[in-house]
């Protein structure tokens, strides 16, 4: 059963025991902002900061998948660069160039 099939089948069950719906949703829609007051609270986000602060680890973020991202095609791109140096040294071995190098 998911959650808002819960909280709609509790808000009925309320409702039919006398509960006006107008005060059953207000209640409900406080024990929200409280239960997730209670969350923010938890993870150290309930100050004025927070947001400052979740923006600054967004931007933290991003920067480290920017540099993971670039340090990745580095790699790779020296790794292609040794691919075709060593494909090159190959051709020059093998087609006697390396021998006219030598005295």
């Amino acid at each position: 059963m998911r959650e808002s099939d819960m909280l709609a089948g509790l808000v009925a069950q309320a409702e039919g025991r006398g509960g006006d719906l107008v005060t059953i949703r207000a209640l409900v829609e406080e024990a929200s902002e409280m239960g997730a007051g209670r969350a923010l609270d938890r993870l150290g986000l309930s100050d004025r900061a927070a947001e400052d602060d979740v923006r600054e680890l967004r931007e933290l973020l991003s920067a480290w998948r920017d540099a993971k991202a670039a340090a990745k095609n580095a790699v790779i791109g020296w790794l292609v660069r040794a691919a075709l140096a060593l494909v090159l040294l190959g051709i020059a071995v093998k087609t006697g160039l390396v021998s006219l190098v030598r005295p």
